[in-house]
């Protein structure tokens, strides 16, 4: 399988992913992130800052954040979403394995199972203490998981239309599971049609690995953390039952 289309995000996806996520749009992330840092007195991280989706909510509530992604294309994305409502946060791009800030974090926040992106287990253990040397003690780590049925999905077509009338879609090619690393692999094929004739294509594929809960908590144990609190439902303190769409965890370093 080509690795230079393997979670990419290049300039199509990342299009296609803040037309169909826009700043505002929320799995219930936002509002569970805006709670939990309510009375955090900041610096937040954001890994995998994305569009901004996020970060610009945490900027508008007067948090000082800051995001890096490994996708120049998601990043002016970001810039431009921020530079409409006047904001100017610290936007780097960095990769998750080498990431390095100049100053610690009270929080580092990654909603929307991201850390799902890392297809390595030793790789996403490495990154995860990586977190841990990056906070301040007592910060903390919030992230979320989603289960693993999620991870198969019917072949699909989707479409958006741009502000000047052109059209992006979205095939979404049958997913092969990797069972045994615990691995998802979705091919997407992204277009940009004008007046009927594709102007860009773009080919990458989502490679995905699902945790289990308890095999999250431990890697968060194993790399510094206090043992985390557990959530269901975007519930804090809920535990998981079956039939949530995710799971979250908020560890803090000892």
């Amino acid at each position: 399988m080509p690795t230079d289309v393997i979670n990419r995000y290049g300039s199509l996806s990342a299009w296609a992913y803040d037309l169909d996520k826009p700043i505002g749009h929320s799995f219930g992330d936002v509002e569970f992130l805006l709670g939990r840092l309510k009375d955090c007195p900041g610096p937040i991280l954001e890994p995998c800052v994305g569009t901004g989706r996020v970060l610009i909510r945490l900027l508008e509530a007067g948090h000082d954040a800051e995001g890096f992604d490994a996708s120049n294309e998601m990043l002016e994305i970001c810039r431009r979403n921020c530079q409409i409502r006047g904001l100017t946060p610290r936007l780097s791009q960095m990769r998750w394995e080498s990431f390095q800030c100049d100053r610690k974090f009270t929080a580092i926040v990654m909603t929307a199972a991201t850390i799902e992106l890392i297809p390595e287990f030793d790789t996403a253990c490495a990154v995860l203490r990586r977190f841990h040397d990056h906070l301040q003690p007592g910060g903390r780590l919030i992230l979320d998981i989603s289960p693993d049925d999620s991870f198969t999905s019917d072949p699909e077509i989707r479409s958006w239309t741009t502000s000047d009338g052109d059209l992006v879609t979205l095939l979404e090619l049958p997913t092969k599971l990797d069972y045994v690393m615990q691995r998802s692999h979705t091919p997407f094929r992204y277009e940009h049609w004008r007046d009927g004739k594709l102007v860009q294509s773009e080919l990458e594929i989502l490679t995905l690995r699902w945790w289990g809960m308890h095999e999250m908590a431990m890697a968060l144990t194993s790399a510094g953390f206090a043992p985390p609190i557990i959530s269901g439902g975007f519930e804090h303190g809920r535990a998981p039952r079956t039939g949530d769409n995710v799971i979250s965890f908020e560890a803090v370093r000892r």
